[in-house]
């Protein structure tokens, strides 16, 4: 190995999500882990919700935890699409506050904090917590939204294009301008603007297309990122690179910091597979599945399931896994047509738990938002099996005085890592026969060699890090106190 400049990563904690760190493997390999089902968070069960309620957008707000998302009940009447507001004290299960703004549904006693009026703006409204530094009061939430109106062209006052919103309290609402901030870009998903304590801008990521397979030409649903400084002036969208992989229709993207490794943005998009059929025609209609807008074919005429991707700002997306993050399960209203959709949101909801939240039963009335969970930092790992494995990684610079771990072993299993100089060589004190082993399922352990964890005198210094895993997972590392 030849000795290259190393990466900075001071005290930040690394996930092994992706291979940026990563210079070798042998017996050891990146894996995907599977969420686990906690039950139903929200369900779409009032008169102006139901079959194609969706598009949650979801984070902590102070001692709360809000999801906003739209409701709709009938795909053929874009008029009926409302936004609505949930809450939670823990992000387990959601309550509809009574908010009394407008009349739907023959009521004022809903949550519905937008409807459709000449513009559409209901359709995929997208909020976020502004975390930027010096964000005036009355515009610490905002949200991007494209106005539907465009898609009935004798209703559309406003040109096409996704549009700012503002609020001072989530609640209220109120067009940031008169004028779309973004105009290119198909714009017909979810699309996910956020602050970027990583990039100091504005990032955007919208609903694109982009050329398909070699033999067909076609077009794919694909992804696009737009980066702003003030929220009002964008980029050009510019498609997000996927490295060498197979075309896929990822329908919508899911794409957000993750909380405790804001440099890293983690995405879940909904993969789509259009006239890919599992559900027979008797049994769609007996499960209650809607016929799709002209009758033509319900909605178990698709199928969809989820996918992970990472990236670390700019315009790449890291495929590390083509497998399934989110698979639609022997529930057999849970393969129809844009099901299994993730919403955008990562809430840690106990201890040791991170929650994610996914759309089921797409198309039937009984559609709801469930919770599935993770260890924290858990989506994928560093693991090897029995027989044993290492990892060594590119040089890197560290600061801080000792190395943990997020980490499990089976009771044969166990963890042991050294440090290296940039060319190799292990250094003294902290070679592989010095560290002390791992053993057990911890989130936070540091690392000691001869009963020693402080690493002072080699903080700043390129070093590589060596790992040997024997049936173990490492799921995060951090260097800090």
């Amino acid at each position: 190995m030849n000795a290259t400049s190393p990466l900075e990563i001071g005290t930040r904690r690394e996930l092994f999500v992706d291979p940026h760190l990563i210079e070798h493997l042998d017996g050891a390999g990146l894996k995907l882990h599977e969420p686990r089902p906690a039950g139903p968070a929200l369900r779409y069960d009032q008169p102006w919700e139901g079959a194609f309620s969706g598009y949650a957008k979801i984070f902590r707000d102070g001692d709360k935890v809000r999801c906003y998302y739209r409701a709709w009940n009938n795909p053929k009447d874009h008029h009926a699409a409302v936004t609505c507001l949930a809450e939670s004290p823990d992000g387990v299960t959601f309550h509809k506050p009574a908010l009394g703004l407008h009349e739907v549904a023959g009521t004022r006693r809903n949550n519905v904090v937008l409807t459709c009026a000449k513009d559409m703006y209901t359709h995929n409204f997208a909020p976020f917590l502004d975390t930027r530094p010096g964000v005036p009061e009355e515009e610490r939430y905002k949200a991007v939204t494209r106005n539907y109106g465009l898609v009935f062209r004798h209703q559309r006052s406003d040109p096409m294009g996704l549009f700012a919103f503002v609020s001072a309290d989530g609640i209220h609402w109120r067009k940031l301008r008169d004028e779309p901030v973004i105009t290119q870009g198909k714009l017909d998903s979810h699309n996910i603007a956020f602050w970027s304590e990583h990039e100091g801008c504005y990032v955007c990521y919208l609903r694109e297309v982009a050329g398909g397979d070699e033999y067909t030409g076609n077009t794919v649903r694909s992804i696009a990122r737009s980066r702003s400084d003030d929220f009002v002036n964008w980029s050009s969208p510019q498609l997000m690179e996927m490295g060498d992989t197979p075309p896929e229709e990822l329908y919508t993207n899911a794409t957000q910091p993750y909380f405790r490794a804001p440099h890293l943005y983690i995405a879940m998009p909904g993969r789509f597979f259009p006239g890919r059929q599992v559900l027979g025609d008797d049994e769609g209609e007996a499960l209650g599945v809607a016929m799709q807008p002209g009758g033509k074919a319900g909605y178990w005429a698709d199928t969809s399931d989820a996918v992970l991707m990472t990236s670390r700002g700019g315009t790449r997306y890291d495929r590390t896994f083509m497998e399934a993050f989110v698979r639609p399960g022997r529930n057999r209203r849970n393969w129809t047509s844009r099901c299994n959709y993730p919403a955008t949101g990562l809430v840690q909801t106990a201890e040791d738990e991170l929650s994610i939240y996914v759309e089921r039963h797409n198309a039937t009335a009984d559609k709801y938002l469930e919770r599935l969970t993770l260890r924290l930092d858990g989506f994928a790992s560093l693991h090897a099996g029995y027989a044993g494995g290492a990892m060594t990684s590119r040089p890197i610079t560290f600061a801080g005085p000792s190395l943990e771990l997020n980490y499990a072993t089976s009771a044969a299993g166990h963890v042991r890592v050294a440090l290296h100089d940039a060319n190799d060589h292990p250094l003294g004190g902290f070679g592989l026969d010095d560290c002390d082993f791992l053993r057990g399922d911890e989130l936070a352990r540091q690392v000691t060699w001869n009963g020693r964890a402080d690493l002072s005198q080699v903080a700043g210094q390129p070093v590589r890090l060596r790992f040997e895993l024997k049936d173990a997972d490492v799921f995060s590392f951090r260097f800090g106190p």
